[in-house]
């Protein structure tokens, strides 16, 4: 991988992630973005107008997210940065990560200012006019809720990609259990101490403005929406698909949120980085499709492209962070990688505090930059699947400068 990009450590943020239909419903995703972006560069002192170039990942539609990264960029002082809109699913972060280290890498940019934001909360609805159809009606879909419960290349809700997953690899229901009360307990080591490890990157509290950003609302002391399983409320569960394994604790749930990271060149990251000591690095990334209706198998060959580019196995990898969906998903990577199933996920993942979509894997990397960094450094792996039934991957390296 190129060795002129680099992520300045500290120079990444996120909000909290809200559940559906709850705090952060009433706002427009792009418009929040850009207040958290804007906040958070204040926080670290980082001037917006020195960015040249951006990249806004967004999955679903907003007022107004036609006109996308330079929309975002104005709002927080950027007026000289343009950049595309990256939409791929779940795999948003992923791709936009690896997009601007591109053009970082191609002396297009020199330093990138990259936002993901989604609102799963009340999706557009959509109407697709169709003059030549019979009586000129149109086709209509909504958003959110459809493209969920069909995927058009076979008809199918995404959830039956994590069963068919199960039945083949022989998956059981306690066995995703066991990894939903596991990530629970780690979840919580991120909330420790008064939510230590989250305030590495997450602002102590964030001020939720009304729709006309005049007032505050309300106030979000962290992720909204949580629920930690129990043993003894798992087992009450079923499968949601008759004669399936997974149930609804064995999955994540829809949420709102953002989060956004600089990438820059060595000199740059030197200037902006909150400890000049420590160095971050993009080693690898990897992309991959499966077989139809088989999504979560995806993350095995993303992960091991990832791999293949930054020069490591598995075994030198120090720490993990997936976008898991479905715990289906963890249990199928350990036991093809044998990567330990328990040591995957050390702060928290999307199972247990949502996915709204495009900032996912952003926060997950995120977290995983910061855990490399509390063990005085190393190397990480983050994979993910998204929809089409295709995944990415991520290597992070951590070191002293």
């Amino acid at each position: 991988m190129n060795t002129s990009v680099e992520i300045p450590y500290g120079a990444y943020w996120a909000s909290p992630f809200a559940r559906w239909q709850g705090s952060l419903a009433h706002l427009n995703a792009v418009d929040l973005a850009a207040h958290v972006a804007r906040e958070a560069l204040q926080r670290r002192g980082i001037d917006p107008a020195q960015f040249n170039f951006g990249l806004l990942g967004i999955t679903v539609p907003q007022k107004h997210s036609f006109y996308g990264f330079p929309w975002l960029a104005t709002q927080i002082g950027a007026t000289n940065a343009t950049g595309p809109s990256i939409s791929q699913a779940c795999a948003t972060s992923v791709r936009v990560l690896l997009n601007g280290g591109g053009e970082i890498a191609a002396g297009q940019a020199k330093s990138a200012l990259l936002v993901t934001c989604d609102r799963t909360s009340n999706g557009p609805h959509i109407y697709y006019p169709a003059p030549s159809a019979p009586g000129g009606t149109g086709q209509h879909e909504d958003w959110v809720m459809d493209n969920f419960n069909c995927d058009p290349n076979g008809r199918h809700a995404m959830i039956q990609t994590a069963e068919n997953v199960a039945t083949k690899h022989e998956i059981t229901t306690q066995e995703q259990h066991d990894v939903v009360l596991r990530r629970g307990e780690q979840y919580r080591q991120a909330l420790a101490d008064d939510r230590a490890f989250q305030k590495r990157y997450m602002a102590p509290a964030m001020e939720v403005p009304s729709a006309d950003f005049r007032k505050v609302q309300s106030v979000l002391e962290g992720d909204e929406g949580v629920v930690l399983s129990t043993e003894a409320g798992l087992a009450k569960l079923r499968p949601v698909l008759p004669g399936g394994s997974v149930t609804f604790g064995g999955q994540t749930h829809p949420a709102d949120g953002n989060a956004g990271m600089i990438l820059t060149t060595p000199d740059k990251a030197r200037e902006i980085s909150t400890d000049l000591a420590i160095r971050v690095r993009l080693r690898g990334f990897g992309s991959a499709r499966t077989e139809r209706a088989f999504m979560p198998e995806a993350i095995l060959p993303a992960a091991q492209m990832a791999l293949d580019q930054a020069g490591l196995t598995i075994g030198e990898i120090d720490a993990v962070n997936s976008h898991n969906p479905f715990a289906v998903n963890d249990i199928l990577f350990s036991r093809e990688t044998g990567f330990p199933l328990e040591k995957m996920n050390n702060f928290g993942c999307s199972l247990i505090w949502g996915h709204p979509q495009g900032p996912t894997g952003m926060r997950a990397i995120i977290e995983l930059i910061e855990e490399l960094a509390m063990r005085g450094g190393g190397t990480g792996l983050f994979q993910g699947c998204a929809a089409g039934d295709s995944a990415m991957a991520c290597v992070v390296e951590v070191s002293d400068r």
